[in-house]
């Protein structure tokens, strides 16, 4: 399955670039995190939150939808 994923704040400068579609054959958004972090082997040192179609999920939420997107912490107001 092809998934596109978008990055966000100090999560797209570790990865630098913003979005990037990535094809994927796993079950679980902990599964698309492994391979983002042999990718980017910084990613594993930052503290970030994972929306899936604009809805945030735990890491054991199946992937289901076709956009992911990595959230950096963020103060609300």
């Amino acid at each position: 399955m092809l998934i596109t994923i978008k990055y966000f704040g100090q999560i797209a400068e570790v990865t630098q670039k913003e979005e990037e579609s990535l094809e994927f054959s796993g079950a679980l958004i902990s599964e698309l995190l492994e391979q983002l972090y042999k990718k980017y082997a910084l990613l594993g040192n930052k503290d970030f939150k994972v929306a899936q179609n604009q809805e945030l999920v735990t890491f054991e939420t199946p992937v289901s939808g076709n956009e992911i997107a990595l959230l950096p912490p963020f103060a609300g107001g």
